[in-house]
């Protein structure tokens, strides 16, 4: 008996894509674009993400240039900048905001290597969800008797290599940014 495992590993997959976008959101010490990705700013009464009302370039490897097509939506970027998580201060010249990205201090390293833990744990945990949902799949299927109990077992164990693959990855894409924030700088 084959069974198909494709929504399970379709789900662990977005899983590992979300964790790698989170990943791009923690600023490694150097200026990039994708830590904008989660601000949104008010604009016509809609939260609307920064790059879908400005454009956004690195003039040099540290440095952000935000410059909004309308004008008027400059001193709300400004305030969405200020209230994030990123701990920079926008400077605006009243065309563009420029985002000043310091060298990485070593407790801020720290701080972002736990925020990436805590990142790929949430991603572990909700992969373990995924597994435990598609085995209890299984499990009602051995209770209607559409499967047997060999072909229980069998699925158990294959739905558990997926799963420790996945954790895998997971672990080696957590470590990876890690080293990434301590070797930059």
């Amino acid at each position: 008996m084959s069974t198909d495992y494709k929504e399970l590993t379709d789900r662990m997959q977005k899983t590992t894509e979300v964790l790698v976008s989170r990943f791009a959101s923690v600023r490694a010490g150097r200026a990039n674009a994708s830590v904008l990705n989660k601000i949104t700013v008010e604009y016509y009464g809609t939260p609307t993400p920064i790059n879908q009302i400005a454009s956004i370039s690195t003039p040099d490897p540290r440095t952000l240039m935000i410059q909004p097509w309308d004008a008027s939506v400059l001193k709300a970027i400004e305030k969405a900048i200020q209230a994030s998580d990123l701990g920079i201060n926008p400077q605006n010249d009243g065309r563009v905001i420029r985002l000043l990205f310091p060298q990485l201090t070593e407790e801020r390293r720290r701080e972002l290597a736990k925020q990436v833990k805590k990142y790929g744990e949430e991603a572990k945990i909700a992969i373990r969800n995924i597994r435990r949902d598609g085995m209890e799949k299984f499990k009602a299927q051995k209770k209607k008797s559409e499967i047997t109990e060999d072909d229980y077992k069998s699925i158990e164990k294959d739905i558990q290599k997926i799963t420790d693959d996945f954790v895998k990855e997971i672990d080696n894409l957590s470590s990876k940014k890690e080293k990434e924030l301590f070797e930059i700088g």
